[in-house]
């Protein structure tokens, strides 16, 4: 594959255009198109709808655009830096991240991160899907429990704690005897088991075990957060989402559940270098998070 050729069909697919990436390249609509209807033979697809108005790349167009984007940019910030004797960070960054880490979490880091490098385009997309980073066009991704996977590579940046809490007037349960359940009034997630247990660990006290009875189901938890602030019932929490409003008197703190920490990892593809804007971002969030324990 032509690489200059791949380049051309990734600057006129980028800028949605023929005439739009020949002003921003400064070279000729029709050596873009040109080169484009080369790389089209060469491939035996066609990656433009010629004809239209606008530009309408076609499945294998749109497919090879994904797949190709992030390398192309890596490879155009690789040659930057040689020539400059300096590795900058510039360009597009993309970040995917869990809605709750993304809305608690990455305001703050992304304006410092912005505030530091104005060269770099950063955009961060609230999602709770498991992504691809080569397919859907990520840099960088941030998982939380992440399950191993040979595809990706990172290092985990943050431990946090799952709390018990509750409406500050409602009863506290106490240790049943013998280990018996206590039924608590709750808020669960609506893809949370049936049969569920929050076991609460104790170092002076004995160990409790609460059995939820859901009287609301929701499907976020930044949804089950708010009804538990207005008084639906106790629910089991990321320490990240309601630590302030523990420490407001908001929320009353139950305990933790015991069991192992909730590791947070930022992750990219294997099958890409870190590159400048990437390992810049990493340093912001580390920075956020010197202690890898959030208190």
């Amino acid at each position: 594959m032509d690489l200059q050729a791949l380049s051309d069909f990734d600057l006129v697919a980028t800028n949605g255009g023929f005439g739009r990436a020949s002003r921003v390249s400064g070279r000729s609509k029709a050596t873009l198109s040109r080169r484009v209807a080369e790389l089209e033979e060469s491939l035996g697809v066609r990656l433009i709808e010629r004809g239209s108005q606008t530009l309408r790349l076609t499945d294998e167009g749109r497919a090879l655009h994904e797949r190709t984007h992030g390398l192309l940019s890596e490879i155009a910030e690789a040659g930057e830096a040689v020539v400059l004797g300096a590795s900058t960070p510039r360009g597009r960054l993309r970040v995917s991240a869990p809605v709750v880490f993304a809305h608690v979490a990455l305001p703050r880091i992304g304006v410092r991160f912005a505030l530091a490098y104005p060269e770099v385009q950063l955009e961060i997309v609230a999602e709770d899907r498991k992504v691809d980073p080569v397919e859907d066009g990520y840099d960088l991704i941030i998982r939380i429990d992440p399950s191993p996977d040979e595809r990706l590579v990172g290092r985990r940046f943050l431990n946090d704690e799952r709390l018990i809490v509750a409406p500050p007037g409602m009863p506290r349960p106490v240790a049943g005897a013998d280990g018996e359940e206590t039924i608590v009034r709750a808020v669960l997630l609506s893809a949370t088991p049936p049969g569920i247990l929050w076991p609460i660990g104790s170092e002076t006290d004995a160990d409790i075990v609460l059995r939820p009875d859901p009287v609301l189901r929701l499907s976020s938890l930044l949804m089950v957060r708010d009804a538990v602030l207005a008084g639906a019932g106790a629910a089991l929490l990321p320490k990240l989402l309601v630590a302030e409003d523990i420490e407001a008197g908001r929320l009353a703190y139950w305990g933790t559940r015991t069991g192992p920490p909730v590791e947070i990892w930022a992750l990219q593809s294997s099958r890409r270098l870190i590159g400048a804007k990437v390992r810049a971002f990493l340093e912001v969030v580390g920075s956020a998070f010197p202690e890898k324990i959030f208190v």
